[in-house]
């Protein structure tokens, strides 16, 4: 199984990627209105609505680029039929959508089939691949719509079934791999056509609970790498939590919220997002930076042994270097990456409080104990009603 190692963040996953005065991706009031058929039915089992459904309301949000943006919902929400209008797989009844500062909705033919071949890659779930080819043809197969030459396409193409595990199977064909093959051969693909943007349309909902965390960490591991820009749909709140660098929460077609992790956690819109992330495991989403910088430690107070004076120069090598065990023994500092869950064996062992330092090494703060427990603790909704 493929791991994540500890020190890792949403904000870490996006340094060096490329930062512009404008969003990467910016899309305006979009909306899209499903109209009846010129025989006045909605195609639909014959039955005669009285007008066209809205599947996404004037619907507003941005992405940098190296991000990746969450859009999660239930069933209907109008999560899925977003993406697809931001590739113009569906054409959206009104709004904007710019990428890297060009109209998608205003490209004709021609600069539409360059985007889609060039600028955005699209991963399904349920795989998409081609039955009869190969795995080196089925990733090689973009670049082959592109004219590149066959050499150049197989050897891209092998170098990706690579990256995601499988360079030993390269010649294997589609119905000799499991579902967590299949989609890593997705990943592979796109990777393949070194595409800006990725659009993941619930990639990992069919898949066995231990086989998606295990994509889940190797999208992670993948994104800290190549720092690509990433839609993510899904339906599952811990997995947004986990992937996403910001979220949208639909509703009906409409966005109920839009923030970090945290602001969902800390602060619901309304009572339909307090509802949805009541069920969060917050030990895993919150992390001890979270807790550490609102409470720093005081001055004069002492370190935990092990650890040095606020300010005081880290020795090369020492355990908080970029890289190193992030949670070591109770008294030891800790990464402010480190989610709760991995600080629970240290106040189990009795620590009252553990140290907490930036990637660098450099002293945040402090977070103790009753500051962990309290932030586990789900908090009440409290907007005006």
């Amino acid at each position: 199984m493929n791991t994540v190692e500890l020190g890792t963040t949403t904000a870490d996953r996006t340094v060096g990627a490329k930062q512009t005065g404008a969003p990467f991706i910016r899309v305006e009031n979009l909306t899209k209105v499903f109209q009846l058929t010129k025989s006045g039915r909605s195609g639909l089992f014959g039955r005669r609505p009285l007008k066209g459904f809205t599947a996404v309301d004037k619907v507003s949000f941005e992405v940098e680029r190296g991000q990746i943006f969450v859009i999660m919902g239930l069933s209907g929400s109008g999560k899925s039929t977003i993406i697809r209008m931001i590739n113009r797989l569906i054409d959206a009844s009104d709004g904007t959508i710019t990428v890297d500062g060009k109209d998608v909705r205003s490209l004709p033919a021609s600069e539409l089939r360059a985007y889609r071949n060039q600028t955005i890659n699209m991963v399904f779930q349920h795989f998409g691949l081609f039955p009869h080819k190969s795995l080196v043809d089925n990733v090689a197969f973009g670049l082959k719509v592109r004219g590149v030459d066959k050499a150049t396409r197989e050897a891209k193409a092998a170098e990706a079934l690579t990256l995601v595990g499988l360079g030993d199977r390269i010649h294997a064909m589609p119905d000799q791999l499991s579902g967590g093959m299949k989609q890593r051969v997705g990943l592979a693909r796109a990777l393949a056509t070194d595409a800006e943007i990725l659009l993941m349309d619930e990639p990992f909902s069919a898949l066995d609970p231990l086989i998606r965390k295990d994509m889940q960490e190797l999208l992670i591991k993948l994104q800290r790498n190549f720092k690509k820009t990433i839609l993510f749909v899904t339906h599952d709140l811990n997995e947004a939590m986990y992937l996403g660098d910001r979220i949208m929460v639909m509703k009906q077609g409409k966005d109920m919220q839009n923030g970090t992790a945290l602001d969902l956690l800390e602060a619901p819109a309304d009572p339909y997002i307090e509802e949805f992330v009541a069920e969060v495991d917050r030990s895993r989403v919150i992390t001890a930076g979270m807790v550490a910088r609102r409470s720093p430690a005081p001055a004069g107070a002492p370190a935990p042994a092990g650890a040095p004076a606020p300010g005081a120069a880290t020795a090369p090598g020492a355990a908080t270097a970029p890289g190193a065990a992030a949670v070591g023994e109770p008294g030891e500092r800790v990464q402010e990456d480190v989610v709760l869950h991995e600080l629970l064996p240290i106040f189990a062992a009795g620590a009252g409080w553990a140290a907490v330092v930036d990637k660098n090494g450099a002293p945040i703060g402090k977070v103790t104990a009753e500051e962990v427990f309290a932030a586990l603790a789900p908090k009440g909704f409290s907007n005006a009603s």
